[in-house]
């Protein structure tokens, strides 16, 4: 779920929970599904607001050296890395 339709939902809820005459909709309680979709929404909005969040991001260096048997020669090699998800 995206911000926005958590924030259409909330909307929605809102609209059948406090501006709708009661009685509209025959056999179903609009201010109880009201108040469920605003929940819903809510619910998704800070899910979403908690994916989006860049987070901690780690960054992983290595250093390696090594010794060429043939020439003597030593080798360095350096690799950095995100160490996220």
């Amino acid at each position: 779920m995206r911000i926005g339709s958590a924030i259409f939902l909330i909307a929605l809820g809102a609209i059948l929970a406090w501006a709708v005459a009661p009685g509209l909709i025959p056999f179903v309680d609009q201010v109880l599904i009201g108040y469920i979709l605003m929940a819903v929404g809510v619910i998704g909005l800070i899910a979403s607001l908690i994916l989006a969040s860049p987070g901690r991001s780690r960054r992983v260096s290595e250093t390696r050296s090594v010794v060429d048997p043939n020439t003597g020669e030593r080798i360095t090699r350096n690799e950095s890395r995100d160490g996220g998800l």
